[in-house]
């Protein structure tokens, strides 16, 4: 045992004299990169503390009123906004990189939708980055209702099923989108991917709505 800590002693001193060798002898190129990063890190410190969260905290007072005119369903007016305050298809213009930015195209796409202009509303929804898991599930579900509305059937259904895969937990979200798919299943005659949407309800979502209309339906597609 008095043997092998010898050993490993001697293997960490010679570990540690090749370390003190290199430090020594690359201590020029060592100083230079030790430099660079602590450059480079001001320069990202630099850039949140005095560009980021400034452009952030502009766009979230930008936005205010465009939500405010959404809240009250003005969604021509939430959408362009007017002479003096932004709508949320400016605010994505001038600030589309901040968190407010990426929220105004959720907020557009369901202007849009509501406004009938479906191609648009697909486009905004497309593009926001949901970061929590009920507008992640509810922008997909949107989209299918965008797809639904233009006649677009298979690609509705596929966006429902993502809108369920995005927020399987979420009992607000998934129920619903589970019976749109399974309606339109049941429209294009699929009745074995209807039956799959329906009874995916019954045995996840006792507590949603859809649960208590669910048995006719699974009915209609056995």
């Amino acid at each position: 045992m008095k043997e092998n800590n010898e050993e490993k002693n001697l293997e960490v001193s010679g570990v540690i004299a090749k370390t003190e060798q290199y430090i020594k002898k690359n201590k020029k190129t060592l100083s230079i990169v030790g430099g660079a990063i602590v450059v480079v890190a001001l320069a990202i410190w630099a850039y949140v503390a005095l560009v980021a969260q400034p452009r952030q905290v502009r766009a979230a007072e930008d936005m205010f009123a465009a939500e405010q005119w959404f809240n009250e369903g003005d969604f021509e007016k939430a959408l362009n906004g007017n002479d003096e305050f932004m709508g949320f298809a400016e605010v994505i213009d001038e600030y589309g990189c901040t968190k407010s930015g990426n929220l105004a195209k959720y907020y557009a796409g369901i202007c849009q939708l509501n406004l009938g202009k479906y191609d648009e509303a697909i486009e905004y929804l497309k593009s926001y980055k949901g970061k929590d898991i009920f507008t992640s599930a509810l922008s997909q579900m949107l989209i299918g209702d965008a797809y639904a509305e233009k006649g677009n059937n298979t690609d509705a259904v596929k966006y429902y099923e993502k809108a369920v895969a995005a927020g399987s937990d979420n009992y607000t979200v998934a129920p619903v989108a589970l019976w749109k798919a399974g309606m339109l299943y049941l429209q294009m005659d699929n009745k074995q991917a209807a039956a799959k949407a329906f009874q995916q309800i019954k045995d996840n979502y006792p507590e949603s709505p859809e649960w208590n209309e669910v048995d006719k339906y699974l009915a209609l597609a056995e």
